[in-house]
C-alpha cells in the first residue's frame, strides 16, 4: 500500500530574530508563498499545508489557492507545531498519515528534488527521522550562529547539531563542515513521539529541535544534497536571497498566475 506523505510548513510572525519574517517580500511576493510554491514541485508529497498561529499567514496562503491550518500560539518549537497540524489533518480526513515532512518557512530556495531525496530513508524504512544537509565552503557561514551545523557518523547518523562551528578546525585536519537544511521528514510515530517528549537540556541550550531526538537515543539520518539553499534569519539574509533570485531567474517559483495586486500585501 502506498504511504500517504504530507508536507507541513510551520510559520509564525513572532520570530525573535526577524519579526514578521514569513510575510517579508522577496521580489514583491511574501517569502512563505515562495516556500509553498517551490515545495509543490515535489513528486512525492500527496498534499501540502502551512501550519500557523497567525491569521495573516492563514489568509494569505488561502488567497493563493494553498492550504493552511491554524495551530496554537503556545508552541516554541516548529516540530511541535507540525505535530499539532498532523493530528488536526488526520481528524479532518479520518485517516492516518504515514509520513510528515517539515519544511521550514524560511527556506525560500528549496526545491522538490531536495524534499524527495530527504524522504528516501523514511520511505525505505531505513530511518524514523531524516534531515537534509549541505557542505559549507565559506568560513562566514561556518561561524554564523544562525546556520545550524551538524556532524555525523560514517553511516550518516547525526552525532550532534550546534550553532557553533563544528568540528573545531584548528585542532585537526581540514575537513568540511555541514549545515542543516530544514527539510525534515518523520514517520507519523516519530513526530507524535517528539511532541510527547519533554524538552531536553541540549535542545534548549542550542535551540535546535533535533537534539531532543538525539538526547533520547533516537537516530537522525542525514541526507546530503548538492543544491544550494540559504535560510532567512535576518533582513540581510532576505536581501541576499532576493539577489540570488534576480541573478538566477530560473530559481523563481511559477507564480505568474497570481495577481499580486489582488493580494493586498
Amino acid at each position: 500500500m502506498k504511504k500517504k506523505i504530507i508536507g507541513i510548513i510551520p510559520a509564525r510572525m513572532g520570530a525573535s530574530r526577524f519579526p514578521g519574517k514569513p510575510m517579508a517580500l522577496i521580489n514583491g511576493f511574501p517569502m512563505i508563498g515562495h516556500v509553498y510554491h517551490r515545495a509543490l514541485s515535489s513528486k512525492k508529497l500527496d498534499d501540502l499545508y502551512v501550519a500557523t498561529c497567525d491569521q495573516i499567514i492563514f489568509d494569505f496562503i488561502q488567497s493563493i489557492g494553498g492550504k493552511a491550518c491554524m495551530t496554537s500560539p503556545a508552541h516554541t518549537r516548529a516540530t511541535d507545531r507540525c505535530a499539532e497540524c498532523l493530528e488536526y489533518l488526520e481528524k479532518k480526513i479520518q485517516s492516518k498519515i504515514n509520513i510528515a515532512v517539515m519544511i521550514q518557512g524560511d527556506e525560500p530556495m528549496i526545491n522538490g528534488e531536495m524534499i524527495d531525496s530527504a524522504l528516501e530513508p523514511i520511505i525505505s524504512g531505513e530511518a524514523e527521522v531524516s534531515n537534509l544537509c549541505a557542505a559549507l565552503y565559506e568560513q562566514e557561514e561556518v561561524d554564523d550562529p544562525n546556520e545550524i551545523k551538524v556532524v555525523f557518523s560514517k553511516d550518516k547518523n547525526a552525532l550532534y547539531f550546534s550553532r557553533k562551528a563544528i568540528p573545531h578546525k584548528p585542532l585537526g585536519p581540514k575537513i568540511l563542515s555541514y549545515k542543516q537544511i530544514c527539510i525534515i521528514p518523520f514517520t507519523r510515530e516519530a513526530l507524535i513521539k517528539f511532541n510527547s517528549l519533554e524538552s531536553t537540556p541540549l535542545e534548549i541550550s542550542e535551540s535546535i529541535d533535533m537534539l531532543r531526538f538525539l538526547e533520547n537515543g533516537i537516530p537522525v539520518k542525514m541526507v546530503e544534497t548538492i543544491h544550494n539553499s540559504y535560510s532567512v534569519d535576518t533582513p540581510e539574509d532576505l536581501s541576499f536571497v532576493e539577489e540570488q533570485f534576480i541573478n538566477h531567474p530560473t530559481q523563481m517559483p511559477c507564480i505568474d498566475q497570481i495577481s499580486l495586486d489582488k493580494l493586498n500585501i
